[in-house]
Formats: structure tokens, sequence, C-alpha cells
């Protein structure tokens, strides 16, 4: 459904001048920079994927998604959604596309909500009834009757993205990009959108493609994960995959029967990080060991009576990347 190929998209800017009266001279001068926003990208997403783009400030997230809408033209390479070029065929692909910001909003900051709508429904020539059906089902999801007649400016954060949201699927489109859609939200308001996003993608069937700075929307939504840093990309696949190449050891917590008679020898294989009265607690990387064996191993310390097992915080994983 979504076909990446090559992209490279680069931007120029004044060369910074150095000595006496720079900044007189940079205003005369031609010097220019080239800086590779985006560099060699190449991705496929299917239908009904959701898949999380993810990456530092600056890495190229905006202007990936900038290019797949057709907002911007690539230095080179190709984008086809559905088989057509959002450049060169921007009209049509439009239709298939719900874009939000969250950062920006597509409402018209001192109209009521439903004012916003009615303009967007006939931007897309959408009829009457299809708009009224549509927005009908929207409301359900989203709960837009307690603020619908509201002016936009008079919203919450939370019910902005959730207004915004409905206005990027008030044509029905197959795919949705979302670029930062939690940012700033609180834990209500953000559980919320995740609840939708999930009914979006599994139960309607929508492909989406989400970039975002908060990792715990990756790992309760995205199948998929593509991280993507300095214009490059630098990851593509699985969370559990992403877990097991990094190779960040998981924490294992280890209650016993009695207080702990430590053996003589220290283990090789996995490392004791404290000893406590009957607890202890271990680091091990399951790549390298078991986690049966290491139970095994400490079997030899006393009785267990209880394990907690911890995988590494998903945000040591992509900072580990990065």
């Amino acid at each position: 459904m979504i076909e990446v190929n090559h992209i490279r998209k680069t931007f120029y800017t004044a060369a910074p001048a150095a000595g006496r009266f720079h900044s007189l001279r940079a205003l005369f001068s031609r010097s220019k920079m080239e800086k590779a926003a985006v560099d060699d990208i190449s991705f496929r997403v299917e239908k009904g994927d959701f898949v999380g783009y993810i990456g530092p400030n600056g890495a190229g997230k905006s202007t990936t998604i900038k290019i797949l809408t057709g907002i911007l033209h690539p230095t080179s390479g190709e984008v086809k959604i559905g088989g057509y070029s959002p450049q060169k065929h921007r009209r049509h692909v439009v239709r298939q596309l719900g874009v939000v910001f969250g950062q920006r909003s597509q409402l018209w900051w001192d109209l009521p909500v439903r004012d916003s709508y009615d303009i967007l429904a006939a931007m897309y020539n959408i009829g009457d009834a299809d708009k009224r059906r549509r927005l009908a089902d929207i409301s359900d999801l989203l709960a837009l009757d307690e603020f619908i007649d509201t002016p936009v400016r008079k919203l919450s954060l939370g019910q902005r993205m959730r207004a915004d949201l409905a206005a990027s699927m008030l044509h029905d489109p197959d795919i949705l990009f979302l670029d930062e859609p939690t940012i700033g939200l609180d834990v209500v308001a953000k559980r919320s959108i995740r609840s939708l996003l999930k009914v979006l993608n599994r139960e309607l069937g929508k492909t989406i493609l989400l970039t975002t700075h908060d990792m715990d929307d990756i790992e309760e939504l995205c199948e998929r994960v593509i991280v993507i840093n300095h214009g490059r990309i630098g990851y593509d696949g699985s969370i559990p995959d992403l877990r097991q190449r990094i190779g960040l050891p998981t924490v294992m917590k280890v209650t016993f029967r009695r207080p702990i008679e430590p053996p003589g020898t220290p283990p090789e294989s996995f490392r004791i990080v404290s000893v406590s009265g009957t607890e202890l607690t271990a680091l091990c990387n399951r790549q390298e060991i078991q986690a049966m064996e290491v139970l095994r191993q400490l079997d030899l310390w006393g009785d267990i009576e209880d394990v907690h097992m911890e995988e590494p915080d998903f945000e040591d994983v992509i900072h580990k990347i990065y």
C-alpha cells in the first residue's frame, strides 16, 4: 500500500561566515551548505499494518511524512501510495490519506468544531447524507457530542486532538499518518487516543504510520517499528527482535524461602546485582543464557520461592540504537 524507494531530501542553508563582521558578510555571501534531512530511505507498509516510525529530534521523521503526503517533493527517489505518486497525483492520493500533525491543527481556530467539519466535507465533496453518517460513526468512537459546537480555541488539548482525529477520518481514508498525536496529553487523554487507534487498526482495518517520542505508544500499539537517525534507517522490524538485537539484560528478582547462603564461586554467565536477606537481583542476557539455566544455578543458593522477571525498558532499547 505504501512504497518508499530510495528517497532523499536535501535542503540548502547559508554557510556560516567567520571572523570580524561575519554577520554582515553572511548577508551578502552566496556560500551554501547542503543538509540531507532524509538520506536514501526505503520501506514498504502493507494494508492493515500499524507501524511506528521513531527517532530523535531532527532525525527526518516529519520530513518523511511530508513527502508521503505530497507536501514536500523528494530530491531523488519516489513514493507510491496505492500505486500513485503523492507528488504527481496529489488529488487522487489525498483522498486515501488522513493526516494529523500533533502540534498543528487542521481545524479553524475561531469556528465551532462542527463548522470546520462542514468546510472539510465541502472540500472533499462529501454529500450531506454521507457526512452525517460518518460524523455519527466517528462521534461514537470519539465522544464528539460534548464539544462539537464549541469553538476550537476553547477546547482542551485532549479534546482538540480527538477533533483533529475526527477531521482526518471524515472522508473515510484507508491510511492514517499520525505525527506526534499524543504530544502534551495527560495520561487519561493518551489512553483514550490509544484505544481509538486500536479500534481503527484492528477492527476497521486502517493502515497507520505513527511517529512519536512516547515509547508507551509504540509498545502498546505497533506491530513493527522503523528507527530513523540522521536521515537513515537504523532498524526495521518487530519490537521483540529489536530487544533481542540490542541484547540489554533481563532483570530477575528471586525470593528464597530462607536467608541466602552464597556459594564460594560467583556465577560467570550472569551477574548478581544485590543480595539482601531472602531476596536476590540478577542480570542476564537471554541471548547468552536461558532463564531456566540461571534458576538452576541459583538453586544452589537455597530453596527458591518466587521469581519475577522484567524485560529492559523499551526506551532504553531505543536509546541504545541512537
